[in-house]
């Protein structure tokens, strides 16, 4: 298990909006307890309210201990523009944490700089676990799954929030982390997306083992059923997880699939059919509890209309679990 120093210092690079830089704000929406502050570069136009901003020097003379690279571009690389200011951090101290693809120690001037400076290089996303084929066996306990009409929806934050509020009515539930924010909140987990295909199942069901039968898991959905660059994760997920429920994730603002304007973004009704469909594989009796919608780009009132269009249209409840809390997704299972 991959153990990181803190506070941290979120590295917010040249964002500029929550969606380039999701890592570091699902940190600080949820452990901010966990961290000194954020630095980004002058370009950067994101601001984390929660948070003050602080560059690199000023965090380690306060105490910062490990530089988290908060951002999330397609194809997980390291930008070029990003570097000096990991040699900075790496130069003052801090060990250096990253969810990307892209190993940190791949990159020639950070492996060297890391290994000068006696600081430590954490490749969160990357697995070394050794990883089992899927068995579709069925596991004792409940799972509740988030997926989506899209990637970066939503599915983690609607699966911290859904954990929150199973606790809270009283049930037990554990949030399973399977990307690299969800790791770096939870402190454990696996990054589905980095996993060799054929042990993609297997991976999910590893950090979903038997549980007590009145309990509940809430595994972190990643990517979309119709998105041609992130299908075979979800699918996996689906089959690894065994979902007795699903929770569908939404973002109305959007027209075309995240990066891929040539591919419109599908139905709710049709992303909910298919992935009963695809789920009922190792579960005939997955079923889903709601559909959790990104509202941000909405006023309120504008918002909770929405919402109660799309419950009326599919007979389900719906919220924006954020904004206004998961408690309608649970009720039938409190």
């Amino acid at each position: 298990m991959i153990t990181l120093k803190t506070p941290y210092l979120l590295f917010t690079g040249d964002a500029q909006n929550r969606v380039n830089a999701k890592t570091a704000t699902g940190i600080a929406d949820f452990k901010p307890e966990n961290c000194l502050g954020y630095y980004g570069l002058p370009e950067a136009t994101l601001e984390l309210d929660n948070l003050p901003k602080l560059s690199i020097k000023d965090a380690a003379a306060q105490g910062a201990k490990t530089f988290v690279i908060g951002l999330a571009n397609s194809g997980g690389f390291i930008a070029d523009n990003w570097v000096p200011a990991i040699l900075e951090a790496i130069e003052l101290g801090l060990d250096i944490a990253s969810g990307l693809h892209k190993k940190l120690e791949d990159v020639p001037e950070i492996k060297n700089a890391a290994e000068k400076h006696g600081v430590s290089l954490h490749n969160v996303r990357h697995c070394t676990t050794e990883l089992v084929t899927g068995s579709g066996n069925k596991r004792t306990g409940k799972r509740i799954l988030t997926v989506g009409t899209d990637c970066s929806v939503g599915k983690m934050y609607t699966a911290l929030v859904t954990e929150k509020a199973l606790n809270n009515a009283g049930k037990k539930a554990h949030f399973v982390a399977t990307g690299q924010t969800g790791i770096l909140v939870a402190g454990s987990g696996i990054a589905i997306d980095a996993v060799i295909s054929d042990f993609i199942s297997g991976a999910v069901e590893m950090i979903s083992p038997d549980i007590p039968e009145d309990e509940f898991q809430v595994i972190e959905g990643q990517g979309s059923l119709f998105h041609p660059s992130f299908a075979g994760v979800s699918l996996g997920l689906l089959h690894g997880s065994s979902a007795d429920y699903i929770i569908m994730c939404h973002d109305p603002s959007r027209e075309h699939m995240r990066h891929l304007p040539d591919y419109p973004v599908v139905s709710l009704k049709e992303c909910i059919e298919r992935n009963i469909l695809m789920g009922s594989l190792t579960n005939p009796n997955i079923k889903c509890l709601g559909i959790a919608c990104n509202t941000s780009s909405m006023p309120e009132a504008d918002a909770k209309a929405y919402l109660e269009k799309i419950s009326n249209e599919l007979n389900l409840p719906a919220t924006d679990p954020f904004r206004f809390g998961a408690e309608s997704l649970i009720t039938e299972l409190c």
